[in-house]
């Protein structure tokens, strides 16, 4: 369950009185142990700037407030002097980028730092997190089995889980960085995508694209947004008792397996004996949402437009399961790329009766995470990727916030519990998912 442990605020306080160094080494450690995920989660490490960076705080008479707080970094976002190549092959050859992208510059002067790169699905088009160019990093969840990650912050959620950094950057165009979450436990943030500046990021879809962070407590992730979003919006105090949570009556329970709905179900008994208002709110326009899409969608169109002339040199350097999605935006013309805005924008005023709500609220993935050998398949893989991203979506849809929370029982498969917000609602959102967790937690 998420809310255990010290969040990252409570860590830097301990860290005042020095011991980033050692702590810092203590995860490089961890990442290069062969016995572990390290491996396959990190592409790179930056062990010796991580390390002068941890001795030079560790130095410092009044360091920057979350100094020494450690931050594995999607391999999406610029990082000066280093390729960005998106876990693919062909552009680890590309040239380095000039500068850190703006949300690494903007944690570096908090204090956080960059500890490595982490694995993700090629191109960020999945939603399953494997990878067959470099390896896919297990689930920390009956890892004996080797199930999988998540994705596409496969990595970042990895990196979290197994304490070999305190806090993941990661994308969501679909649900990147709350399926992760949800199938390993943590905790994963979508913020209303314009609150975060996307500069010095490879794109997927510039529609639905946004950035945020995979932690272990709601806190953590609220605490790394203020820095990314530059919005020091103090998170307000929300009471669990009277908060009205809306049930979707449609599309996001279709195929949810059992372990799921027993977990969710379970989650929404304690919080309505906990004092929320528990309501089944209309939700039928949400089945548009595969008409909206049925050529690819936002992401198709918009990735052909970005990949074409990559995939005219390199197509054959592709993960197949990626550039087959990307090849299918081909179909789409300037004609069809007007009507999906316009359909957004009904579908967007469609559902503006949920603004009545603190939030609603329904499984992150309507299944717990499968073995990666399950997925050797391609139907298997292409029914189970479009499951695992179906309830995420919807908020990249809408133009919302979301977050995910665990709700399992101790011991069993991590499921999580989605809290979705309004459109820039984002610190709002904060408040209603602590009071959650702590409810679920306690």
């Amino acid at each position: 369950m998420s809310g255990t442990g010290a969040t990252i605020a409570e860590l830097a306080k301990t860290y005042r009185q020095g011991g980033r160094a050692d702590a810092v080494k203590a995860q490089l450690a961890r990442i290069a142990d062969p016995a572990g995920e390290g491996a396959r989660a990190f592409f790179s490490t930056f062990d010796e700037p991580a390390v002068a960076q941890a001795q030079a705080y560790d130095r410092a008479s009044a360091p920057v407030p979350l100094a020494g707080i450690t931050i594995s970094i999607k391999d999406l976002f610029d990082v000066a002097g280093q390729a960005t190549a998106a876990g693919s092959t062909f552009l680890r050859k590309a040239p380095p980028a000039k500068q850190d992208a703006p949300v690494i510059q903007r944690l570096r002067k908090a204090g956080l730092i960059p500890i490595g790169r982490t694995n993700m699905t090629e191109f960020a088009y999945s939603g399953l997190g494997i990878n067959p160019h470099f390896g896919t990093p297990a689930n920390p969840f009956d890892r004996a089995a080797k199930r999988i990650p998540g994705g596409s912050s496969s990595g970042a959620a990895v990196s979290v889980a197994d304490g070999m950094a305190d806090v993941g950057l990661g994308t969501d165009t679909g649900g990147s960085c709350r399926i992760p979450a949800a199938l390993c436990g943590l905790v994963g943030f979508k913020p209303t995508a314009h609150r975060v500046p996307r500069d010095g990021v490879l794109p997927l879809s510039t529609t639905l694209d946004s950035i945020g962070p995979i932690a272990r407590s709601v806190a953590c992730c609220a605490t790394v947004d203020s820095i990314l979003a530059d919005d020091p919006t103090p998170v307000p105090d929300v009471p669990v008792t009277g908060l009205r949570l809306g049930v979707p009556s449609a599309f996001v329970f279709d195929d949810v397996d059992e372990a799921t709905a027993k977990a969710f179900e379970a989650a929404l008994s304690r919080l309505s004996k906990a004092g929320a208002k528990i309501e089944t709110v209309d939700a039928s326009a949400l089945l548009d949402i595969p008409q909206i899409n049925h050529k690819g969608g936002f992401s198709a169109r918009e990735a052909y437009l970005y990949h074409r002339k990559w995939i005219a040199e390199h197509g054959a350097e592709y993960d197949p399961r990626v550039v087959s999605r990307i090849v299918k935006g081909e179909i789409q013309s300037d004609e069809d790329e007007r009507i999906l805005v316009r359909e957004r924008q009904r579908l967007i005023a469609a559902v503006s009766h949920f603004d009545a709500y603190d939030a609603l609220v329904l499984p992150t993935t309507p299944l717990v995470a499968p073995t990666i050998a399950e997925l050797a398949d391609e139907a298997a893989y292409t029914r189970v990727n479009l499951l695992m991203l179906r309830n995420c979506t919807v908020t990249n849809m809408l133009d919302r916030c979301a977050i995910s929370v665990p709700c399992h029982a101790p011991g069993t498969a991590p499921v999580g519990l989605m809290l979705m917000g309004a459109h820039d609602g984002d610190r709002r959102l904060f408040g209603v998912a602590q009071a959650v967790e702590s409810a679920l937690s306690s």
